[in-house]
C-alpha cells in the first residue's frame, strides 16, 4: 500500500539530518570562493513573487575581528542599552513550547557544565557568540523593515539553504539572532541602511575536533504531523491493480 514502506535516505536526507549548530570552530580558513558558492546556491530558495528579501555581509579577517571586539565590548559593558528591533520568542509560550525552551536551557547548560542559575557563566557563554564562535567567517543577515512577515518566511528558506549548502562542503555553521540585539553597533559598521533590519548572524567554518554533534532531541513525526486522504489514495491503487492480477493468476 501506498506509504506503507519507508523510503531510503537520500544524500540531502543525510546532510540536513547531520547539521548541527556548531559552537566551537577550528579557526581553519575558508575561502570566500566557498562562501561565494554557497551563496549562490542559497539564492535558490523560494520567495513571494521571487522578491528575494535578503542581504548579507559576509565577515573574514579584520572585519570579522572588529564586529567581534565592538560587540562583546559592548555586551560585557552595556548589554542593557541593547535590544533587538523584533521579538523572536513570544511573551509568553504555550506548551509544547515551554517546555521545549525549558528543555533547551538544561541539555544546552547542562553540556557545558553551566548551571542555569549561574548568571554570570551564562553571560560569558553568550559572548562567544559574538566572536562567531571561532569561526573564520561570519554572516550578517538583514530584510527590507517595509516587507511584511510573509517575507520573512522567504528569508527562513534562504537562511536553511545556507546552512545546508555549508554542510555540503564539509562545514558546520551556527545561526544566532542574539546578533540582532547589537544592531546600533552592527549599523555604521557595516553601513548598513536604514530600511534594512538586522535578523541573525551565522557562524560558518569547520569544527574543532572532537565537537559534539546533534545535542537537542527532535519531535517523533506523529506529534507535528497529520496525514489526510492516504487511506483513499491506496484503495483506489488497489483498485487499479485488481484488474491486472485477473489477468495474470
Amino acid at each position: 500500500m501506498i506509504g506503507d514502506g519507508a523510503a531510503a535516505p537520500s544524500c540531502i536526507d543525510e546532510i540536513i539530518a547531520d547539521r548541527f549548530a556548531c559552537r566551537d570552530f577550528s579557526g581553519e580558513p575558508v575561502g570566500r570562493g566557498t562562501i561565494e558558492q554557497i551563496l549562490r546556491v542559497a539564492r535558490f530558495a523560494p520567495s513571494g513573487a521571487n522578491i528575494q528579501p535578503w542581504h548579507v555581509y559576509v565577515l573574514a579577517g579584520e572585519a570579522r575581528g572588529r564586529v567581534s571586539t565592538a560587540l562583546r565590548e559592548a555586551h560585557e559593558t552595556a548589554r542593557d542599552e541593547h535590544k533587538s528591533e523584533y521579538s523572536y520568542y513570544a511573551s509568553d509560550l504555550p506548551e509544547p513550547y515551554l517546555q521545549r525552551r525549558q528543555e533547551f536551557g538544561r541539555l544546552f547548560y547542562g553540556s557545558l557544565g553551566i548551571a542555569q542559575t549561574d548568571i554570570e557563566a551564562r553571560s560569558r557563554q553568550t559572548a562567544k557568540n559574538y566572536a562567531f564562535f571561532g569561526a573564520p567567517v561570519g554572516l550578517i543577515v538583514t530584510i527590507d523593515r517595509r516587507l511584511q512577515v510573509g517575507s520573512w518566511l522567504d528569508l527562513g528558506m534562504f537562511v536553511q539553504n545556507v546552512l545546508l549548502a555549508a554542510a555540503g562542503h564539509g562545514l558546520q555553521s551556527c545561526p544566532q539572532e542574539t546578533f540582532s540585539r547589537y544592531h546600533r553597533i552592527l549599523r555604521p559598521l557595516l553601513s548598513i541602511p536604514a530600511e534594512q533590519m538586522v535578523v541573525c548572524g551565522i557562524s560558518i567554518g569547520r569544527a574543532r575536533e572532537g565537537t559534539r554533534g546533534r545535542l537537542m532531541p527532535r519531535a517523533d513525526l506523529a506529534e507535528f504531523a497529520s496525514f489526510v486522504g492516504f487511506e483513499e489514495q491506496s484503495e483506489t491503487q488497489e483498485e487499479r491493480t485488481r484488474p491486472w492480477e485477473a489477468e495474470t493468476s
